[in-house]
């Protein structure tokens, strides 16, 4: 059986909520800059990136969420794990995905990687997916869900989907891939992509 993937950018979301530099504590500013990967973080950029982190779904989001888990449960793409950024809006568009999937739902994993991951630290998150897993649904942030989708498209996917993928991945945009290999080795152009949809509130 063929591996699936869903890639779901989260729903959209409200401004982020103001923090003081001040309010960000010692131990994670030095934390921070002493990380390969973010070396030169400032308090204040500290505080920026942990207020972007709490910025919550839009009342329009919070509204749509829900169709992306509707989408899944009538076009029978329901995931057996999901890999969600510990960000809330995406938390938020997990926990309305997972209502309306209700008991096939698996319990979420939050990782951290995903959120400010690029395309080939993400892929590399999703190669740590067992093999035991059928059908994974990952929710994480533009642009990178954008760029892991134009990296993975192989060139037998439907090309109205790649098209629209391409052009405009919106919030709640969802791209629905089919895997011949195993998610290990899943790279480069190794997948086909059958699906692209925005679902909304009215789908």
């Amino acid at each position: 059986m063929a591996k699936r993937l869903i890639l779901l950018r989260h729903a959209k979301a409200d401004y982020a909520p103001a923090i003081d530099a001040a309010d960000v504590i010692v131990e994670q500013a030095q934390l921070f800059q002493t990380s390969p990967a973010l070396p030169d973080l400032t308090a204040t950029a500290l505080a920026h990136q942990a207020g972007d982190r709490l910025r919550p779904l839009a009342a329009s989001g919070a509204s749509d969420a829900p169709a992306a888990g509707r989408w899944m449960k009538a076009n029978n793409w329901i995931p057996d794990a999901i890999i969600c950024s510990d960000a809330l809006r995406t938390r938020q568009t997990c926990l309305w995905v997972c209502e309306q999937l209700g008991e096939k739902a698996p319990t979420p994993y939050l990782d951290s990687r995903i959120y400010g991951a690029d395309a080939t630290e993400l892929i590399s998150i999703i190669n740590e997916t067992p093999e035991s897993v059928d059908t994974l649904l990952m929710v994480g942030h533009m642009p990178t869900v954008q760029d892991v989708a134009m990296r993975l498209s192989s060139g037998d996917s439907d090309e109205d989907a790649v098209l629209a993928m391409a052009s405009n991945y919106p919030p709640l945009g969802l791209c629905a891939f089919s895997i011949a290999g195993s998610w290990a080795e899943l790279d480069g152009r190794d997948a086909r992509l059958e699906h692209f949809e925005v679902p909304r509130r009215d789908s």
